[in-house]
């Protein structure tokens, strides 16, 4: 086969990516190893910020997105007792909306044979070659026949432990760090606590009440990474998160079985250059950020942002400077945004080692957003999404 770009990876960034360039009349096939299925069984980000809404919004993708998704204009953070109001709403005039990462990947998919975008799934063992080239390409097999797609750009769109990354692993520098707790997740068909998100610091450790939709609920506690998720029954955890949580949110805890519990571990990490030769790097491929400051499928959607405007500016205008400049745009929000993360998973929970002077640390900071609209401004523009 024959393309102008060769997308590795069939979630969001990669579909999204996809439906870009095909409404600008570009070629592009997506590949992805995975089936729709499994792709979609992903339990993953469930707030989305302006970037992505707009994105979805020129595509013209977000009618079920406006239909079924719960628009936020703040959210809050708590020291345990008090609730800390967020107002993005009055503080940046903007707002996000709580919408299920799988529920956008479904509208992404259901677009793509009206729209004309190629996804090839149950693509093994992907392999790139000659990214160094104005003549890349990538070999896979499907369904055990060995196939290979010529293109002129490949974007790996394909995560963490996909082929791309670890294509130019050995060409760049990875800056990281691993955090000694995992978030304990349950999802459960129960209505929120809340109307907004709450993030909770507790001397037992941090607690996220969080919601898909009106009915269905999504809560987090933060374990070591030593826990066994067969050792947490559900009233285990329904009890830890009411203690964790004020108690103005707790008295409205609705419990009930959880359709899914898992253990998910936090990173903050950067590979940088996120080009290389014919080669771009979108979304968890090049980044990870830990889920505190809900910006991972967010940060993806605006690599998307830049890498189609310099696709867009090279196959039309001939314009390789764009391409060029496609890395050092992108990081330059990247770092900001985990930065921000960062920042806030620092904030909202308890390492080890940390004594009284850090807990005491902690509670100053949250009692001066408390009482500054100027901290609060900073945290809820970071929040909503900063500019692209």
């Amino acid at each position: 086969m024959k393309t102008q770009v060769c997308i590795i990876g069939a979630g969001p960034a990669g579909l999204l990516l996809g439906h870009m360039l095909r409404a600008e009349g570009i070629e592009c096939v997506v590949l992805e190893r995975r089936t729709p299925d499994y792709v979609l069984s992903r339990i993953r980000a469930g707030v989305l910020e302006w970037i992505t809404l707009s994105l979805m919004e020129r595509l013209g993708l977000d009618a079920r997105l406006k239909a079924e998704g719960l628009p936020h204009d703040g959210f809050n953070l708590a020291d345990g007792e008090r609730l800390i109001r967020i107002d993005i709403a009055a503080l940046t005039g903007g707002h996000v909306v709580v919408y299920g990462q799988t529920e956008l990947t479904r509208d992404l998919m259901g677009a793509c044979e009206e729209r004309g975008l190629e996804v090839i799934y149950e693509a093994a063992d992907v392999a790139l070659h000659a990214i160094d080239s104005d003549a890349p390409f990538v070999t896979f097999t499907e369904h055990g026949k060995a196939r290979r797609i010529d293109a002129r750009i490949i974007v790996g769109c394909d995560g963490f432990h996909g082929p791309s990354r670890q294509a130019v692993l050995d060409r760049g520098t990875e800056y990281h760090r691993e955090y000694p707790f995992g978030w304990l997740g349950i999802l459960a068909d129960v209505p929120p606590c809340h109307h907004e998100l709450i993030y909770s610091h507790h001397e037992r450790g941090f607690a996220l009440a969080s919601m898909r939709s009106e009915t269905r609920s999504r809560y987090y506690i933060d374990v070591p990474l030593t826990e066994r998720i067969e050792d947490w029954s559900d009233d285990r955890l329904w009890d830890e998160l009411a203690t964790r949580l004020p108690d103005e949110a707790a008295a409205h805890i609705v419990r009930g079985p959880a359709i899914e519990k898992s253990i998910a571990p936090l990173r903050s990490y950067v590979f940088a250059p996120m080009r290389h030769g014919s080669l771009l790097l979108c979304g968890d491929a090049a980044h990870i950020v830990p889920p505190t400051g809900a910006k991972g499928l967010n940060l993806a959607a605006s690599d998307v942002h830049y890498a189609s405007q310099a696709l867009v500016a090279f196959f039309k205008r001939g314009d390789a400077d764009a391409v060029a400049g496609y890395g050092d745009k992108a990081l330059a929000r990247v770092w900001k945004c985990e930065r921000f993360s960062w920042s806030l998973t620092r904030l909202m929970h308890r390492l080890p080692g940390d004594g009284a002077f850090e807990r005491a640390m902690q509670v100053a900071e949250l009692d001066y957003i408390a009482s500054s609209e100027a901290a609060r401004t900073s945290i809820a523009e970071n929040y909503v999404g900063l500019p692209v």
